[in-house]
């Protein structure tokens, strides 16, 4: 029950206090992640289990059907190198036969729980983002009030006082890192047309001494 609670406690603080950009950067990743699931599942899964189906049932069935109706049809036979034989084999018509393909099956629920798992990934990592903004911003806030506390008994004033005091102290704090940053900050670079212009200058003086 503890769990459970929890994990609502934790939608309830995504749908509440979640970013909605970084949602919906989560929900067009998670799209766009889609079809390189389905990709996989489909290119590369389901060949590999109907392979296996195959080595099981000695090369009679390819994949996992159950088959209501089947209907047979003549096709011409193809050799290991690709090509036509000349003799007709019994094959399988698909178009016409009513089956359950429980590789299709299979492979849409292996789609579904990859989906499933990278969304998870996506919104939880959000989520713990989320969190670590707002225990930044707790931090700071607990750092200010204990220096209005401070302050206010050490001047003897309240706390509404204090905390504009100690507001103004980190505004001055930061306009003085700012100043401090902006003077040690290297000169901008001449352009081209400056620097000769100099030089003309400079031979200018020389040339009238």
């Amino acid at each position: 029950m503890k769990k459970k609670s929890g994990f609502f406690k934790e939608f309830k603080d995504f749908i509440t206090r979640g970013n909605i950009v970084d949602m919906a950067v989560g929900v067009i990743i998670g799209g766009a992640f889609s079809a390189i699931v389905t990709a996989l599942t489909n290119k590369i899964i389901k060949p590999f289990i109907d392979w296996i189906v195959m080595l099981a049932t000695g090369g009679k069935e390819v994949g996992l059907y159950t088959f209501l109706k089947k209907v047979m049809t003549s096709v011409p036979e193809i050799s290991e190198k690709g090509e036509e034989t000349g003799k007709l084999i019994q094959a399988v018509d698909f178009t016409n036969s009513i089956y359950i393909d429980w590789g299709a099956f299979i492979m849409a629920i292996i789609d579904f729980l990859l989906i499933a798992l990278v969304l998870f990934i996506i919104v939880k990592t959000m989520m713990n983002i989320q969190k670590m903004r707002e225990e930044f911003h707790d931090a700071d806030k607990k750092e200010i009030n204990n220096r209005a506390k401070t302050v206010a008994k050490e001047r003897g004033i309240s706390k509404k006082e204090a905390l504009e005091i100690v507001k103004a102290e980190i505004e001055a704090k930061k306009a003085e890192e700012e100043a401090a940053a902006a003077a040690n900050a290297a000169p901008p670079a001449l352009t081209t047309e400056e620097l000769l212009t100099q030089i003309r200058d400079l031979l200018a003086s020389k040339n009238d001494k």
